[in-house]
């Protein structure tokens, strides 16, 4: 132990600075937790504040909203991670059978682009350009007879438009994952499968997507942990009072109950109620992904 220390100290110093990052800004905190057994008041701070054991918890789940919160939640969640699967494996396939390195390499940073843009430009550009008077979306909706969509505060549209949103933002960079992929197949099997008479599509269906199973199992049972994680960035840019029906999800519901309501001790609560489960579902996807993909942390 003593010597591999002296042997990798260099190492262990290079990753001191964060390790302190770590646990002064995501450990360190976690003490705050004890609010959501408490009935918080500031003047108190968090030790004095009186105790009151589940009550927050009781509360929250007695209160209307909560199941739709969490409905919304799952079901965007779930939406995104589908999409957000299927979308970026199909432009990997189709680049992959384009020959022109130079097309090639453009549509690859075209899409990669808007990964790198935060959600108050992007929510600024869709504003503009969903609005249901001067939009270019329904300007082009209007040309072919079709009435005004309003897509940011239409309860059924609005799903539909944070799932498409978000899969525009960030396909480019998992299809650059699956692009690497789609480089460590054999070439030899193309030839051979060209050889038994197989076409294209058999070729994508049968050596193709079987060569990228691992990298899609393990991208897929990871994302699990994302199950209650549907995007407070996207969502609080994007939605306003007319959409809570459908769009309004845990992280925008502890914020309105914590920093807009200053109820402080419920939201901790209900935040602490989404770590829980997200620990849950964090652990079985990488035992999933272990047991299907022989993915190890270590």
């Amino acid at each position: 132990m003593v010597s591999a220390i002296r042997k990798y100290w260099p190492f262990h110093l290079m990753i001191l600075p964060g390790f302190l990052l770590v646990l002064v800004y995501s450990y360190g905190p976690m003490a705050g937790l004890v609010i959501a057994f408490k009935k918080f008041m500031p003047s108190k701070g968090i030790w004095g504040s009186p105790w009151l054991g589940m009550d927050n918890f009781n509360f929250v789940m007695s209160l209307p909203d909560t199941s739709q919160v969490i409905r919304n939640t799952i079901i965007i969640a779930l939406m995104k991670m589908v999409v957000g699967l299927i979308v970026p494996i199909t432009i990997a396939i189709l680049l992959n059978e384009v020959r022109k390195a130079a097309f090639k390499r453009t549509v690859q940073t075209l899409i990669y682009l808007p990964h790198f843009l935060s959600w108050i430009i992007l929510g600024g550009i869709l504003i503009d350009i969903l609005s249901p008077s001067q939009g270019i979306v329904n300007k082009l909706l209007g040309l072919f007879g079709f009435d005004p969509i309003f897509f940011l505060g239409d309860n059924r549209w609005f799903r539909f438009t944070l799932v498409f949103s978000d899969v525009w933002k960030e396909f480019g960079f998992s299809t650059i994952v699956y692009l690497a992929a789609l480089t460590s197949i054999n070439p030899v099997l193309y030839e051979a499968a060209e050889i038994d008479g197989a076409n294209r599509w058999r070729q994508t269906w049968h050596v193709t997507l079987p060569g990228m199973l691992p990298i899609i199992v393990l991208l897929g049972t990871l994302s699990l942990g994302n199950v209650l994680n549907a995007g407070f960035d996207q969502v609080f840019n994007l939605y306003s009072v007319p959409v809570y029906e459908t769009g309004d999800i845990i992280d925008t519901y502890v914020y309105r109950i914590g920093i807009e309501k200053a109820q402080y001790g419920i939201a901790t609560a209900v935040g602490l109620f989404k770590s829980v489960v997200s620990f849950i579902f964090i652990s079985l996807s990488y035992f999933l992904a272990y047991r299907f993909a022989n993915y190890r942390i270590f």
